[in-house]
């Protein structure tokens, strides 16, 4: 093990041997990092924290602490984070609370860039992008491939749809609908599908066809939201039926 001189890792903490732990790293007692870890500098992890391989954390961020709730009175609740993610300087990561379920998830594959900040109980999945500063309040859930822009604030108990992007300094108050573009100018609004993203993503004209129509049957049409939804139902593959289902699950409501 790489492990600098000045790096304090408390008794108990289970490091293999391929992970590299830089200078001022503070590592906790219930703390289990995966193969390959590179821990920069001044980096803390605390609390029940595991970690999966190859997990990159840049200087000063803070993962596995406690949650920012005034509820919150030491219970031995987790963070649990996949693998081959990038998590950029100053992030904090606060583990979960017992009356939120206990956990703080993080998928595969994210990129948090500087200053992200992941609340309790908050889910996020994989391959996903926070850019500098975004803030999840607790129990947000963010689904794979959604990128969530600059400064932007996530309310609790929103939850942002796969394959989604958030504009920079977009305050989210309810649901961002999948395959959106989503930004705020004087208010929040969606603009559309998520056209560039998702062709990065592998689309295929057809499917992205099929959103397009979806798009324009909820946001440019006449139609209510219960008849565009019937509407939904009658367009061909798997995406339109995704996005419909989100929609009729939503408990705040989706920005339209």
């Amino acid at each position: 093990m790489s492990l600098h001189p000045s790096a304090i890792v408390a008794p108990g903490a289970v490091i293999p041997e391929s992970c590299t732990v830089g200078p001022y790293c503070t590592i906790g007692p219930d703390v289990v990092l995966g193969q390959e870890c590179n821990l920069i500098s001044h980096v803390v992890v605390d609390g029940h924290t595991r970690l999966g391989a190859r997990n990159i954390i840049y200087p000063f961020a803070s993962v596995g602490v406690a949650p920012q709730d005034l509820k919150y009175n030491g219970e031995p609740t987790q963070t649990e984070i996949g693998d081959d993610n990038t998590i950029r300087e100053c992030v904090t990561i606060s583990r979960g609370t017992s009356k939120g379920g206990g956990l703080t998830r993080i998928g595969s594959h994210n990129l948090l860039m500087a200053y992200v900040h992941i609340g309790h109980d908050s889910h996020v999945g994989s391959h996903c992008i926070l850019a500098n500063a975004a803030t999840l309040a607790g129990h947000v859930t963010i689904e794979d491939y959604a990128s969530v822009g600059a400064f932007s604030p996530v309310h609790q108990f929103c939850t942002v749809g796969q394959y989604s992007f958030i504009g920079g300094g977009t305050i989210v108050t309810q649901d961002v609908m999948p395959y959106s573009l989503t930004s705020s100018r004087r208010e929040n609004k969606a603009f559309g599908m998520n056209k560039v993203g998702l062709t990065r993503r592998g689309f295929t004209p057809e499917r992205l066809n099929t959103l397009q129509k979806a798009f324009r049957l909820l946001l440019n049409s006449r139609l209510n939201t219960t008849q565009a939804l019937a509407k939904l139902g009658e367009l061909e593959g798997d995406d339109a039926k995704v996005l419909a289902d989100f929609i009729e699950r939503s408990q705040r409501g989706v920005i339209k």
